[in-house]
């Protein structure tokens, strides 16, 4: 009886364990901590069930931030053991591509990364809070501050993107500040330029890496006093160590949301970093992003309970193909349950939106005391801030109107942005001068208030630093001298330049360009007449041509309606033909493509089934053929002697250049690793020549000599439609813009960056373009007379569905004909005869192809005579 009751436990626990079902999710991390966390999170969860349905099994990789390839392959690699959810990776660097690959499979995909441009997707859900919550978050802080004057402080341009909505609401009082390391390898030279403005309210935007550092050295340059303010954005200020500011008496203000003190996040970070670190409490090492995965895992695996369980949905992984068709079948559902789900986790209640974002969250708003990091108070996403603590004392700044101020204005005569009126009456002042930038600069004197007087540069120069006389020569010079207070032309920003004067928000984006001759016609062809298809078509066109013509061939033996009596006097004839011979086959074929017919007629219906399809091809090639013909006889192809800058540095024909000294010379210069640049370069730097005084002598030499230059894409874009002999060739090799320069630390600059913004949104600038690019100063239009396109050959694309339907009625055709000589066989041998006998001496006189002769089956006879 005992050793019964033994057996019958032993049987039940087998059958439980066999019952308990093994789902496998995969995890694509940049660091340890994530990836053990993402393990940590799958065993709690299986030990908080431990007698549920199924089992995570974790299995995870780690992978760049930039790799994408990397990401791609181990996602696959996933998909092909069957994995049923993929977290990570959380990078803007390559998740997208593993989301339109999970995507298409119907893979569930968790996310926990910051995105500014987070889009709904089928199989996503990203966890982090939205950046548009958290850029209202900030907002709030401000205002409740009352802060008017402040410093963006950023360390990348993926820092700045993260503020850019912030910069957007609050552009009139924000100034941008971005910290680079110095030959020393520290941020002190930034952030002393910084502090030289006299700036006392920053806001700093850095990766949580370097943000401890930059605040030491801030407080090393003296930004660190009870003057100052600080609002870090963040989300992990308490992992970093404080204490050597805490007695500062600087207001820094921050934001989390993983309590560091919660006994549950403490359990949850003991397992993953131990009970301390350098004195630090495990709880307060916890990152938002590690918190996030272990939210994740935990939320998962709830909604798969939930289905398995109350839905009664049967969750089941397969393995996949990245290049297969199949996908998962439950990946929608498991994803639109995890966004309809709530759950308590480390950051607090996950919850999701109608647009299945998380909007809905809390965030505590800590200041740094004398005892350390504090909560001061909580913001919530409909009821705001809420704090415990007076806000600092905001320090007042001197009025920074510009109203009835007057400035001088310096400029280059440099078409179309400056230039003198072409009149017969004598003009003074600023009458003499007209141009783009003459009337963007009368645009923003109206718009605030000021008055200016025009002078102009001499040299012409936009600005070079001289590292023998350590001073700047043209507008950058009259800038920081003092001789103007701003400076309008086509002056491009560069870092060299913003470390001497300040700029404006930019009022033009361009990039460098190729000026050369207009690409001439190339004579027609002799053999133009092939023209209309890619040698591809040509070939498959060849190859199909003697495939249907053997097709025929084997239908017309294998068809019974094709053996005909030779002789149609004689009702009974002792043998029968066939017409369909090889050579009868290529000519019938070859009389249908040149649509000229032949005096072969098809008779049976297989035949004439593939007779139909064959010409139903020909009518779409030979109509396609003509179409296309027509616009190869009708059309001008040009051709020009390179289509990039790689081309142009491996030809030794054509000479090329830039204006010497000017940003696009010093582009070239300064190109770093890029060989192509630097090859580009060392040709200008050795032809000395090559290089021109001014664009106007560019353009010149271009139209008159085997030359191309380079220049801006506006200027060209300028040339181009009053020298119709001159083209832009190629796409921009950079990305940059014209602004407004002024004196370091200019009270105004932000008045006049917000007064730009306005007339951008407004389209005046595009009008003003628009005026001087295509209207005035003998604009001909050249540039919108264009190039005809070139007519392009018909490749396998453009006609693969008609080959595709010639294949399917060539088969059409084979089963018929075989369906044919079954039933004429079954015909004549029923009852008197065995049909499988004879259908094999049939297909054994199939085979026998040189026998063009077939002896007459009759009823009832086996030898066919």
């Amino acid at each position: 009886m005992l050793l019964l009751l033994v057996l019958c436990c032993l049987k039940i626990g087998a059958t439980t364990k066999s019952q308990t079902q093994l789902l496998r999710i995969g995890g694509l991390f940049h660091d340890t901590d994530d990836e053990q966390a993402f393990h940590i999170a799958a065993k709690m969860v299986n030990r908080k069930y431990p007698t549920g349905p199924f089992r995570l099994v974790p299995e995870s990789f780690l992978v760049s931030k930039h790799n994408a390839f990397t990401s791609y392959s181990r996602t696959c690699s996933f998909l092909h053991k069957g994995t049923v959810a993929i977290f990570g990776p959380s990078s803007i660097h390559s998740s997208s591509y593993i989301q339109t690959l999970l995507d298409r499979k119907e893979i569930p995909h968790v996310e926990t990364h910051w995105d500014r441009k987070l889009l709904r997707h089928n199989c996503l859900l990203n966890l982090h809070p939205h950046p548009s919550i958290l850029t209202q978050a900030f907002l709030d802080v401000v205002h409740t501050w009352n802060w008017k004057n402040v410093v963006l402080i950023y360390d990348s341009e993926e820092s700045l993107a993260r503020m850019s909505p912030f910069v957007s609401s609050f552009r009139r009082w924000v100034t941008l500040r971005r910290i680079d390391l110095d030959h020393f390898g520290t941020y002190r030279s930034s952030l002393t330029s910084i502090k030289m403005t006299g700036a006392t309210n920053f806001i700093i935007e850095c990766s949580i890496e370097v943000l401890e550092e930059v605040l030491k050295q801030a407080q090393q340059v003296g930004m660190m006093t009870e003057r100052h303010n600080y609002m870090i954005t963040n989300l992990d200020l308490q992992t970093i160590d404080l204490a050597a500011f805490q007695f500062s008496g600087t207001n820094i203000t921050g934001f989390r949301v993983v309590n560091p003190e919660d006994e549950f996040v403490v359990g949850v970070a003991e397992k993953i970093y131990g009970k301390s670190y350098n004195g630090m409490p495990p709880g307060w090492r916890l990152r938002l992003k590690t918190a996030l995965i272990v939210d994740a895992v935990d939320l998962f695996y709830e909604t798969v309970l939930d289905l398995t369980v109350s839905e009664q949905v049967v969750i089941k992984g397969y393995p996949l193909k990245c290049n297969g068709t199949t996908n998962w079948r439950s990946g929608h559902t498991i994803v639109n349950y995890m966004k309809g789900k709530s759950i308590l986790g480390l950051t607090g209640i996950v919850h999701f939106d109608v647009e299945g974002f998380r909007r809905d969250f809390v965030l505590d708003v800590l200041e740094l005391t004398t005892g350390g990091l504090v909560k001061a108070g909580s913001w919530f996403p409909n009821a705001g801030i809420t704090v415990t603590r007076t806000p600092p004392p905001v320090i007042q700044t001197e009025d920074n109107s510009l109203t009835n101020k007057t400035f001088t204005v310096i400029t280059c005569l440099t078409t179309p942005y400056g230039m003198l009126k072409e009149t017969t009456s004598r003009l003074e002042g600023n009458d003499r001068f007209e141009g783009f930038g003459i009337d963007l600069i009368d645009e923003l004197s109206k718009m605030l208030g000021f008055n200016y007087t025009i002078i102009i540069q001499e040299d012409g120069y936009n600005g070079n630093y001289n590292f023998t006389t350590n001073e700047w020569n043209g507008l950058i010079g009259a800038i920081v001298t003092g001789k103007a207070e701003l400076a309008i032309a086509d002056l491009t920003v560069t870092a060299e330049r913003e470390s001497a004067v300040d700029f404006t928000l930019q009022f033009m984006n361009l990039g460098i360009s190729i000026l050369y001759k207009k690409p001439k016609p190339v004579p027609p062809s002799l053999f133009m007449f092939v023209s209309p298809f890619s040698y591809t078509v040509w070939i498959l066109l060849l190859v199909t041509y003697f495939v249907v013509s053997l097709c025929f061939f084997v239908m017309g033996r294998l068809c019974p309606s094709e053996w005909t009596n030779p002789y149609p006097c004689i009702d009974e004839p002792e043998y029968l033909i066939n017409q369909f011979s090889i050579r009868n086959s290529l000519w019938f074929t070859i009389g249908s493509l040149m649509q000229q017919g032949t005096e072969i007629a098809p008779i049976g219906i297989s035949t004439r089934t593939a007779a139909g399809v064959w010409w139903f091809f020909t009518l779409i090639m030979v109509s396609s053929y003509t179409a296309n013909l027509a616009a190869f006889l009708t059309v001008e192809t040009f051709v020009t002697p390179f289509s990039n800058v790689k081309e142009l540095s491996e030809q030794t024909e054509i000479k090329y250049g830039a204006k010497r000294g000017g940003a696009t010379a010093n582009f070239f210069k300064n190109s770093g690793n890029d060989s192509v640049r630097t090859k580009i370069w060392s040709f200008m730097a050795t032809h000395d020549n090559q290089m021109t005084e001014s664009n106007d002598e560019g353009v010149e030499r271009t139209k008159n000599e085997h030359y191309a230059f380079f220049m801006e894409s506006t200027t060209i874009e300028y040339v181009v439609e009053r020298q119709c002999s001159l083209a832009s060739v190629g796409q921009p090799l950079d990305d940059k813009g014209y602004a407004i320069a002024m004196k370091k630390n200019s009270s105004y600059r932000n008045d006049l960056s917000a007064a730009i913004l306005k007339l951008q949104e407004t389209g005046r600038i595009s009008r003003l373009k628009e005026k001087w690019w295509k209207e005035k100063r003998g604009a001909s239009n050249c540039g919108a007379q264009g190039e005809e396109s070139a007519a392009t050959p018909l490749n396998l694309q453009n006609v693969g569905g008609v080959f595709l339907v010639l294949f399917l009625g060539t088969v059409l055709g084979f089963i018929i004909s075989v369906v044919e000589l079954g039933i004429r066989v079954y015909s004549k041998t029923k009852g008197v005869g065995c049909f499988k006998t004879e259908f094999k001496k049939e297909m054994r006189f199939f085979v026998q192809f040189k026998r063009n002769v077939k002896d007459v089956l009759r009823r009832g006879s086996q030898e066919g005579q």
